[in-house]
C-alpha cells in the first residue's frame, strides 16, 4: 500500500471546472507546485485535442524540471475502425514526449452502442489495439474506464471484458471511473473488491462528487484494494468537482499512516493549496478540510476553554502537518479563554490579567451586538486589542480632521467621484484630494495620497475586495451597514470591518484600520 500512486489530473480534468481559464503558463506554474507537493502523476491535458495542450507538452519538455512527478498525457482510444499506429490523436500522445499515457475507453455497454455507435467486439479491439501500440512506442499506459460503475450495474460481465481487454494489452492501471458522480461509498467498495477478484488488474479510482461522496468514495476503493488514486487540488473540475486530492491523500497518510508523500512536503499543502487558487483565480474555500482557513478556526468560548488546556480537544489532527494552524476567532460568542488564546496567537501573554481580559471582551461583545463581526475581520480585532495592550498612541499614525465625497454624474456618462482628506500626519496636515469610480475608491486614493508623504510604505498596499452586508433589511435606505474591506501588501491579505449607518462612514472606517494595520504589520514606526 505504500507504493500507493498518488495521481493528479488538475490541469485536465480540473481545468473543466466552469469559469476556470488556464494558460499554457498558468498550467506550468500549476505543475511546478504540484511536483513541490510530492505526486506521483501530473495528467497535463490532451495533446492533439486543442492548441494549448499541445503547447503545454512542447513547453513542458524544456521549462518544467520535474524533481518527483511523472507527466502523463491523457487521450482516448483510436477512432472506431481504424488503427492506432494510424490515428493521427494516438500518435500526438506519443510525440507529446510523455512517458506515461492515460488512455480513456469506454467501459459501459450503453455508451459503447449510443455514443461511439459501434459494436461491444470493436470497442474492445479499439482498447487492446491502442494499448499494444503505446506499450510498442514505449509508453506505460494507463487506462482510464470511464462510466464504470455505472457500466457495471448495467452489465458487470462487459465491464469486467473492458478492464480485462487493457490489463492484458498491457496497461499498468485500470483507473474505475464514476464518471457521473453518482456512488455510494458502499457500492464503490463493493464493485472494487469484485473487480479485483474477477480480473489481475491494478486498480485506480477516479471519482466526481455528484453525491458530495467523491473523498469518501476514494478512500473505500482504496481500503477495498484500489493503489491508484485521482484527483485535484481544491476538488476543481466540472460540476460539483473532482475528489479533493489534498483531502484524500491527507487522509490516507495522516489517519492511515500511508507514506504517500515526504512528510516535509505535506507540510506545504495548505501554501500550495492557496498559491494554485491564485494562478486558477478560484478564491480559495475556507471550509476546505485540513488546508482551508476555517478548518482549525475556533468560535465558541466553550471550545476556548478547552483549547487552553489542550489544543487536540477540539482539533481532529495537528494542522501543522499539512503547514496549517490554529487560529481563534472573537466573537459574542467569546469568554476570557478566547481573547487569552487570541492574545497569545498574536504575541501578547495576557495570562493573569482578568482586568484586561474582561475590559476587551466587554468591548468585543458591545460592538458584535452593534454589527460588527471580529471572526471575519481579524486585522480590526488586533488593533482592538493593541489599543488595549499598548495604548491608544502606540498605533495612531494619522489623525483624521475630515473627509468628504461628491459624486458627479452628467447625463449617460459614468458617474465620478472626488474625495477629499484632511489629516495631520509626520507632524504635517495635509489636504488630498482624489479621484474614483465610486466613493470607496476615491477615498482610498486620497487617503494614500494624504499619508504617502510620511508612509510611503502604503504604496505597496492595495484594495483587493469589498464586501457590504445590509444588517437590518427592515429598515430599508436607512438601515445599518456593516463593510468587510480586504488588503493586500503583495505577499498576504488582512480584512478589516467598518459598522456604520452611512455605508460610506462604515466603509472609510473599514479603510483606515486596513490602511493602519498595513503600517503595523510592516513594522512602522509612528512618524
Amino acid at each position: 500500500m505504500t507504493d500507493l500512486h498518488v495521481y493528479d489530473t488538475t490541469l485536465r480534468d480540473g481545468a473543466q471546472q466552469e469559469g476556470l481559464n488556464l494558460s499554457v503558463s498558468d498550467k506550468l506554474a500549476i505543475a511546478a507546485h504540484l511536483d513541490e507537493l510530492g505526486v506521483g502523476y501530473i495528467e497535463g491535458g490532451w495533446p492533439g485535442a486543442n492548441p494549448k495542450d499541445t503547447e503545454f507538452f512542447a513547453r513542458a519538455q524544456h521549462e518544467l524540471r520535474l524533481q518527483n512527478a511523472t507527466l502523463a498525457a491523457f487521450g482516448a482510444t483510436r477512432r472506431v475502425g481504424g488503427n492506432a499506429a494510424d490515428d493521427p490523436l494516438v500518435r500526438a500522445l506519443v510525440d507529446s514526449g510523455a512517458s506515461v499515457v492515460t488512455l480513456v475507453a469506454k467501459s459501459h455497454a450503453g455508451h459503447v452502442e449510443r455514443a461511439l455507435r459501434t459494436t461491444l467486439a470493436e470497442n474492445l479491439e479499439m482498447i487492446r489495439d491502442t494499448v499494444s501500440f503505446l506499450r510498442g512506442e514505449g509508453r506505460r499506459v494507463f487506462l482510464d474506464a470511464e462510466h464504470f460503475f455505472d457500466g457495471y450495474a448495467v452489465d458487470r460481465a462487459y465491464a469486467l471484458e473492458a478492464v480485462r481487454a487493457a490489463v492484458e494489452a498491457g496497461a499498468e492501471v485500470v483507473a474505475l471511473c464514476d464518471t457521473n458522480g453518482g456512488m455510494l461509498p458502499n457500492q464503490v467498495a463493493d464493485v472494487v473488491a469484485d473487480v479485483l477478484d474477477a480480473t489481475s488488474a491494478r486498480l485506480g479510482i477516479h471519482c466526481h462528487n455528484d453525491t458530495g461522496c467523491a473523498v469518501a468514495n476514494s478512500m473505500a476503493a482504496v481500503d477495498a484494494g484500489a493503489t491508484h488514486v485521482q484527483g485535484t487540488v481544491n476538488g476543481y473540475g466540472e460540476r460539483t468537482g473532482n475528489a479533493d486530492l489534498l483531502t484524500v491523500v491527507s487522509n490516507l497518510q495522516i489517519k492511515r499512516g500511508l507514506a504517500l508523500v515526504e512528510e516535509p512536503r505535506l507540510r506545504e499543502a495548505t501554501r500550495i493549496a492557496h498559491s494554485i487558487s491564485e494562478i486558477t483565480n478560484v478564491p480559495p474555500y475556507s471550509r476546505q478540510p485540513y488546508v482551508g482557513a476555517s478548518a482549525f478556526a475556533h468560535k465558541a468560548g466553550l471550545h476556548a476553554s478547552a483549547i487552553k488546556v489542550d489544543p487536540d480537544l477540539y482539533q481532529h489532527t495537528d494542522p501543522t502537518l499539512v503547514g496549517n494552524d490554529m487560529r481563534m476567532l472573537v466573537s459574542d460568542m467569546a469568554g476570557r479563554a478566547s481573547i487569552e488564546l487570541k492574545g497569545r496567537e498574536l504575541g501578547f501573554d495576557l495570562a493573569g490579567d482578568t482586568e484586561l481580559l474582561t475590559r476587551v471582551l466587554t468591548k468585543v461583545k458591545d460592538l458584535e451586538l452593534r454589527g460588527y463581526t471580529f471572526d471575519a475581520a481579524d486585522a480590526s480585532f488586533e488593533l482592538l486589542l493593541r489599543r488595549e495592550v499598548v495604548g491608544e498612541a502606540a498605533h495612531e499614525y494619522f489623525e483624521v480632521e475630515s473627509w468628504r465625497v461628491i459624486t458627479d454624474a452628467r447625463g449617460d456618462e459614468n458617474a465620478l467621484s472626488e474625495a477629499t482628506v484632511k489629516v495631520v500626519a509626520g507632524g504635517e496636515r495635509v489636504v488630498a484630494t482624489g479621484e474614483g469610480n465610486g466613493p470607496v475608491n476615491a477615498l482610498d486614493h486620497a487617503l494614500r495620497q494624504a499619508l504617502s508623504p510620511a508612509y510611503p510604505e502604503l504604496d505597496k498596499l492595495e484594495l483587493i475586495d469589498f464586501r457590504v452586508r445590509i444588517l437590518d433589511a427592515a429598515h430599508g435606505t436607512d438601515a445599518v451597514t456593516r463593510v468587510l474591506i480586504e488588503t493586500s501588501d503583495g505577499s498576504t491579505s488582512w480584512e478589516t470591518v467598518g459598522v456604520a449607518g452611512n455605508i460610506i462612514e462604515a466603509s472609510w472606517q473599514a479603510l483606515v484600520d486596513g490602511v493602519t494595520y498595513g503600517l503595523v504589520r510592516a513594522g512602522v514606526p509612528v512618524r
